[in-house]
């Protein structure tokens, strides 16, 4: 019922103030900062503390924004970098694209202003554990843009094809996978799925890590898409994905969102 000004604002205050303490979020956040910069001040750690759910809730808000939200990001966000020839050259020829992406910023919004140009972009999502979250959480993710494949055998058929008809696919990179490659992230090691630089390889597809940067207005986003990563062992290549993040969070550290579990203890 709020305006879409008022609207964003306020969902980032109830996820700092209400909803992230409860959830046990902050101790969360202590603790990954206290593993993957050690030496950051106590005050910057307070101000993460809350910053970081703030930036998680402004998110969800985005996203349930639907048509209002998609058409405010075609309209006042931008697309730029070195990758973006590289994205302009394969959706002329009609050939696939990997997009390299982490919950950063908000990353809904990079299907939002790919889509305003008429690209075919698709996106893969984990289904939530709880159902009756996840009944309204699928309908408002395609929303913003379609397909979006389920994980799992269910969307891997559906996905794949997408892909051979020469689709643009959004894929994670940043969460903890188990059975995933040893990798490094932060000098700490960080179990990291190898798919998004094997699907390129398979298909001969450019490897484009892409992220959406919140700007200072809270609203609207700066859309980088960084330079293709060379085609080489599926590992290296996400090593390259992992650094290029890294150094993103470390020049916006409130943006990824830190209560993700991305150094499990046996790993390290």
């Amino acid at each position: 019922r709020l305006p879409y000004e008022r609207r964003i604002p306020a969902a980032g205050r109830v996820f700092a103030r209400v909803l992230g303490p409860l959830a046990g979020w902050p101790a969360r956040i202590r603790a990954n900062l206290a593993l993957a910069c050690p030496d950051l001040a106590p005050a910057e750690i307070a101000r993460l503390v809350r910053a970081v759910p703030d930036n998680a809730g402004r998110a969800m808000a985005e996203t349930y924004s639907g048509a209002e939200f998609t058409a405010r990001m075609a309209a006042t966000s931008w697309l730029e970098g070195e990758g973006l020839p590289v994205i302009e050259a394969a959706a002329g020829d009609g050939r696939s694209v990997i997009l390299a992406c982490a919950h950063f910023g908000n990353y809904d919004v990079l299907r939002a202003v790919l889509a305003a140009r008429g690209w075919p972009v698709g996106g893969l999502y984990r289904p939530m554990n709880n159902i009756a979250f996840n009944r309204h959480y699928v309908p408002a993710i395609e929303a913003i843009a379609e397909p979006v494949f389920p994980r799992g055998r269910e969307g891997l058929g559906r996905m794949l094809r997408f892909l051979r008809q020469g689709g643009m696919l959004c894929l994670g990179f940043d969460q903890h996978v188990r059975g995933g490659e040893t990798l490094s992230f932060f000098g700490l090691p960080a179990k990291t799925a190898l798919t998004p630089a094997e699907l390129a390889l398979r298909h001969d597809a450019p490897l484009v890590p892409i992220h959406a940067i919140r700007q200072p207005d809270g609203l609207t986003f700066r859309v980088h898409a960084f330079a293709p990563v060379p085609p080489g062992e599926p590992a290296a290549m996400m090593q390259a994905c992992n650094d290029g993040l890294e150094a993103l969070v470390r020049a916006h550290m409130d943006q990824w969102f830190w209560v993700h579990r991305r150094w499990k203890k046996r790993d390290r």
